[in-house]
């Protein structure tokens, strides 16, 4: 995947502390109607080659998708000794009409996880503006037996949002991972935790949260 991949609808932000925004915004209000546009300016990782990630973005301005069609890892009988963690960083340019900021609410991730008895995995997700001074993390575990979809959310209240600032471009980052660990399971069998689906690929969806910047 290149940059200069465009999605319109509107978009996110995040959990984690950003920088201090130069004007606080003020009024809560509903998703701004003008065309928002995401450019992916980079995407890399063993979880994401190039060509297996996509952006898409609501018509209502309230989420946007991330969807992968290659992000497996796995340990056990014949897998490389590399594959049992995979990860995923998309750097992402979020064009909003001017007077408006936003913040991600929440992050639905989806798959399949086929774990072996004594296995786990483990999905991780992290999310920061650029030049952030920390970055907010979230993980949910699976333990085997376990041969099923999976999903897991990351949620934030309302009162603990943290906003892009206004007037300010700043780049929103979110690094994903899936681990595997063999534990006591038989070396013999195979484990593993995809974040697509048998038919090719699966969605990640992130749930926006929109304000007015002060003045507009």
């Amino acid at each position: 995947m290149t940059g200069g991949m465009l999605a319109s609808g509107a978009i996110a932000a995040l959990f984690a502390s950003a920088l201090p925004a130069q004007h606080s915004p003020s009024v809560i209000t509903d998703p701004p109607p003008d065309r928002i546009v995401i450019e992916i300016a980079t995407v890399n990782g063993s979880g994401c080659p190039a060509g297996t990630a996509a952006v898409a973005v609501s018509q209502d301005n309230t989420a946007f998708t991330v969807t992968y069609s290659d992000y497996l890892a796995q340990v056990g009988a014949n897998s490389p000794a590399t594959a049992f963690r995979k990860n995923c960083q998309l750097n992402l340019i979020v064009h909003v009409p001017q007077g408006f900021t936003y913040a991600i609410a929440s992050a639905d991730y989806r798959g399949f996880a086929s774990l072996q008895p004594g296995a786990s995995s483990t999905e991780k997700a992290s999310y920061y503006f650029q030049g952030s001074p920390s970055t907010a993390y979230r993980s949910h575990t699976f333990e085997g037996p376990y041969d099923d979809n999976w999903q897991a959310t990351d949620r934030t209240d309302w009162a603990q949002l943290v906003w892009a600032p206004c007037g300010v471009q700043r780049n929103f980052n979110i690094n994903t991972e899936l681990r595997v660990n063999a534990g006591t399971s038989d070396p013999a069998e195979t484990s593993f935790m995809t974040m697509d689906s048998t038919d090719g690929d699966i969605s990640t969806i992130y749930h926006m949260a929109w304000k007015e910047c002060p003045g507009r």
